[in-house]
């Protein structure tokens, strides 16, 4: 019997997944890990107003969250490494030969390759005798002034388009960051062998897509069969998913749910069978916790879906940092604003001046915050200023 859900049901489900709403479910380092194995992957984007959309996305589910804790488990502890997932993304290192096998001979490291052609390969050689001798190596650390146009016709400098076309291989990994600057070392140095040598969780191609497709699913936490942002880099059609959905109902990795108010079916992992039918049968999971606000990342992997979003939430979400400045309807980098069980809004926050600056905010009625929703709000802004390691 399909499992039905009303909406407020279905969103507080969902929430409640993400860890963001009532107490933090999440602390720490280990909280981290616990997170990002729960979602799958975390997505990463270099863009720093007010926190990079990684940190931004962890924030809002660890309590205490410090940007420190992440770059320990990237960078020292080797717990968590970044590569491609959906688009650039954190997730777990045990996942890395799943994502080495499917992305390492994908269009990055083939674009580059054939535009730099020979130039490309020469600088590799000069790469690797420098990471040899260094440990690691960052393109400015490469005496050269070539550059080449790499993919999507930008000009890049000659040793960044080969580093990168290294990593997109699967040769390189990232050793640190410096700020925007990175820096690279042989991926079978600090990846342990028995990692790299794991057999995969697949056999075929079509258990392979299955596989990706569960795990975005996890992602999100509740998902439809419809073309979204979703599936960014699995250069998967419309016919291959609908496979992959019919092979994971078939063998009961999934099953489908109907939510009060959408038409199409949507679907849930197996694994969150129970705690998603305590939520329809109003067990406490299902009841109301203690509301709570956050400021959720304009890549959150739980707003993926912006028209799944928009049918459950009757929120609205286009993140404007691409849309010309006279075609905005709000700003550049404005975060939706979560608050109990639903969005109440968005903020356009960012550093100046050494401070963490609230520009602007937009409720969905047009009123001002007041209440409990201002108290919630101003003590999500009191944690996001700590978070971004800027006085009040």
């Amino acid at each position: 019997m399909k499992l039905k859900l009303s909406n407020l049901q279905a969103r507080r489900f969902l929430l409640k997944r993400h860890g963001l709403t009532g107490k933090h479910l999440f602390t720490g380092k280990e909280g981290i890990m616990s997170f990002v194995r729960r979602v799958g992957c975390v997505q990463f984007d270099p863009v720093d107003v007010c926190g990079r959309n990684a940190d931004i996305v962890l924030n809002s589910r660890i309590r205490g969250y410090r940007k420190s804790d992440l770059e320990e488990l990237l960078y020292k502890d080797r717990r968590l490494v970044d590569y491609f997932d959906k688009n650039l993304s954190i997730f777990p290192v045990e996942d890395l030969p799943v994502f080495l096998t499917h992305h390492s001979t994908g269009s990055y490291a083939a674009a580059y390759e054939r535009r730099g052609g020979e130039a490309v390969k020469q600088i590799e050689e000069v790469i690797r005798q420098l990471i040899k001798e260094r440990g690691f190596i960052s393109a400015k650390e490469v005496d050269t002034d070539k550059t080449i146009e790499g993919p999507w016709s930008i000009t890049t400098s000659l040793p960044r388009a080969a580093l990168e076309s290294m990593y997109y291989r699967g040769e390189l990994i990232i050793h640190h960051k410096t700020g925007m600057n990175k820096s690279y070392a042989f991926l079978e140095d600090y990846i342990p062998a028995e990692v790299l040598s794991a057999g995969l969780p697949f056999r075929t191609e079509e258990e392979r897509y299955a596989w990706h497709i569960k795990r975005r699913i996890g992602a999100v936490g509740i998902l439809w069969n419809k073309a979204s942002d979703a599936w960014l880099g699995l250069h998967l059609k419309a016919a291959g998913r609908t496979a992959a959905y019919e092979k994971l109902l078939a063998d009961g990795e999934i099953f489908e749910i109907e939510v009060e108010g959408i038409k199409d079916p949507l679907y849930v992992r197996e694994d969150e069978r129970e705690a998603l039918e305590a939520a329809s049968m109003g067990k406490p999971s299902g009841k109301a916790p203690k509301p709570r606000a956050e400021f959720i990342a304009p890549l959150d992997s739980l707003i993926w879906d912006r028209k799944l979003i928009s049918a459950l939430f009757g929120f609205d979400y286009k993140w404007e940092i691409y849309t010309p400045k006279e075609s905005r309807k709000y700003s550049a980098y404005t975060l939706p604003i979560l608050y109990g069980d639903g969005f109440v809004g968005r903020v356009d926050a960012a550093r100046k001046d050494g401070r963490l600056v609230i520009n602007n905010v937009w409720t969905i009625d047009g009123k001002p915050l007041d209440g409990k929703v201002k108290e919630a709000f101003e003590e999500c802004a009191d944690r996001f200023i700590r978070f971004n390691d800027t006085p009040r």
